[in-house]
């Protein structure tokens, strides 16, 4: 596109933990180097999901070209990268990582390191940026940037006598922090003229072009009407368009070594994009890939069913599409008694579950029930096969397991001392094992194995309610342990609903079976007849509540007469609901199913 030599080319990405003005900081480099103008300006100008605005939180990387002006004289071409802060959308944080070389480290100066800093920052390291640390929201009465600057070098380890302070929301000094960047970081290595080699980094589906492929450049150029062929597949397709976000997608020539841009070719079929594969010349093809990125290992699954079983087939469809755009997003078809044909989905956390339902439901219109989310256990049967279970329904019989084994993650929490003993005190009633605890100042930093099943349903909130929201967590997976698990089934009317079935600790199993008891019971319409709600481990029923029958006055039309006759026909309804309650069908509601899967236990 722009003839920009590419020692005068700077790719970074900018990680920070939630909240600490990535988004913000973004829109002021963007503004300052009059990529927008001013009255296209909005809060936040990357995030471009509605829900994503709604929540105040990135859940895509987003990239966009600037074009700065040093006080050298010399102009140079910035791709920025903004990245997510939630742990739940770490993989995006890595990806975009792979395709720079430098990163800007934001701090907020009142609040310091925070768990998801450290997390982000390790990334950057092993991806082998420079990084360069910034401290924000310096204008804030609570700032301390001397306080922080020391922890950084405590905590991180990197040296922060240069760290530059700003304020994202004023804009004050974000001059020094673009001079930072092109003093700072080092530009891309790459080769003009030797066979294309570009990183599929990101790919969206666009109901105007089709597929969307957003890719970084190592080697040779990337041209209109080239022919590519991506190597993992094999696919071959014919480049359509090229170009660059500004963050308008503005159409280009071509693309060269070390830039960043989207490439259109006609792709129909989502299968073709594989995120981390390498993209080619078809007729001058590399001799071999680009190092990939590591497929994303999902740790919660659940399954997602459509409300209307007309509706399946679009399901499938929308979830290619997500899928394409997600790609730490994983779904696999299954069929349940209860809820017909659906799909069994994997996702990185809670959050990650929350947002693709979300959007499934905005974005494609789709009126969708979710399991109980559960995690990937190992059962070692008695005959030595080894299977992994992704469905608590479909857990065999207890006669035929020798043990199972659950996964488990290493936390690191940071929180101020004052709340550290109601962190400590939920970290054991969760089953945690402490591995280290150090103090930085004020703030201490539990480190905690966990296991991932007690961390799935509410941990996160519980965390931050025991805290006053001052606590920080994040997490990796840590391998599997035996555990003494069971799993509950809950039947109703005798019958066994495998929709909520789940696997719990042998421990809390009876209070988990209990209250889902008691929620089914103000969930479940009242019938003619007794309604048994029981849960039970194998064959032995653990918890039980009853739903009464609804009394229907049968002796309303006997006026006077023998008592005989009323007698008669309170006998006849008895009988009648003897039957009922033995061939009676209690159809549970889709609202009691969604209600009684957000177990607050």
């Amino acid at each position: 596109m722009t003839d920009t030599p590419i020692d005068q080319i700077r790719n970074f990405s900018i990680i920070a933990h939630i909240d600490h003005g990535k988004s913000t900081l973004a829109d002021r480099l963007i503004q300052a180097t009059g990529a927008l103008p001013d009255r296209e300006m909005t809060n936040q100008v990357l995030d471009n999901m509605e829900i994503e605005r709604e929540r105040g939180i990135t859940i895509k990387a987003q990239t966009v070209r600037l074009t700065y002006r040093a006080r050298d004289g010399e102009v140079y071409e910035l791709n920025l990268m903004d990245t997510p802060g939630h742990v739940d959308f770490a993989y995006e944080v890595s990806r975009s990582l792979a395709a720079c070389e430098g990163s800007l480290l934001v701090v907020d100066a009142s609040q310091g390191v925070e768990a998801q800093t450290l997390a982000n920052v390790y990334q950057a390291i092993e991806a082998g940026h420079e990084i360069v640390p910034v401290l924000n929201k310096i204008d804030l009465p609570a700032a301390e940037p001397e306080r922080v600057k020391q922890q950084i070098e405590d905590v991180v380890g990197l040296d922060a006598s240069e760290a530059i302070e700003i304020s994202a929301k004023t804009g004050l000094n974000i001059e020094s922090v673009l001079e930072a960047l092109v003093r700072r970081l080092p530009p891309p290595k790459g080769d003009g003229q030797a066979s294309l080699k570009a990183l599929l980094v990101d790919s969206w589906y666009d109901q105007f072009l089709g597929v969307v492929i957003l890719v970084r450049v190592k080697d040779g150029r990337l041209k209109r009407a080239q022919k590519i062929r991506m190597m993992s597949t094999g696919a071959i397709h014919s480049v359509e368009q090229v170009g660059v976000f500004t963050p308008k997608m503005i159409p280009a020539d071509d693309l060269g070594p070390g830039e960043i841009g989207y490439i259109t070719a006609a792709i129909k079929t989502v299968a073709d994009c594989k995120i981390g594969d390498t993209i080619t010349d078809d007729r001058n093809p590399a001799a071999e890939p680009l190092p990939g990125f590591k497929p994303s290992v999902p740790v919660v699954w659940c399954g997602l069913y459509p409300t209307d079983s007309d509706d399946f087939e679009k399901l499938r469809e929308s979830l290619a599409k997500l899928r394409l755009n997600d790609a730490s997003f994983h779904y696999e078809p299954e069929t349940s008694a209860a809820l017909g044909f659906g799909f069994r989905c994997g996702f990185l956390g809670l959050l990650h579950l929350e947002i693709v339902q979300e959007r499934l439901t905005r974005e494609f219109g789709l009126d969708l029930i979710a399991t109980a989310p559960s995690v990937v256990y190992r059962v070692h049967k008695t005959n030595g096969e080894v299977i992994e279970l992704h469905n608590p329904a479909d857990m065999p019989d207890g006669s035929v397991i020798d043990h199972i084994e659950e996964p488990w993650i290493r936390a690191t929490i940071m929180v101020p001392d004052e709340h550290l003993g109601a962190v400590l005190g939920l970290c054991n009633e969760r089953r945690g094992e402490q591995v280290d605890l150090t103090y930085v100042g004020n703030r201490a930093m539990a480190v905690y194995r966990l296991p991932l099943n007690e961390v799935v349903f509410d941990f996160y909130d519980r965390l931050k309610s025991v805290s006053r929201g001052y606590a920080s967590f994040d997490y990796h997976m840590d391998g599997y342990s035996v555990s003494d698990l069971v799993r509950i089934s809950i039947l109703v009317n005798g019958d066994p609903v495998d929709a909520l079935s789940f696997i719990a600790h042998r421990s809390v199993a009876e209070a988990r079976g209990r209250a889902i008891c008691v929620k089914l019971k103000d969930l479940i319409p009242r019938q003619l007849f007794k309604i048994a709600i029981q849960a039970a481990i194998g064959g032995r029923v653990i918890a039980r509540e009853t739903i009464s029958a609804l009394s229907k006055d049968v002796t309303a039309k006997c006026y006077g007469g023998d008592v005989t006759r009323k007698r008669k026909l309170l006998e006849k309804q008895k009988e009648g609901k003897k039957r009922m309650r033995q061939f009676g069908k209690v159809e549970i509601p889709q609202s009691a199913f969604l209600a009684a899967l957000k177990m607050d236990t």
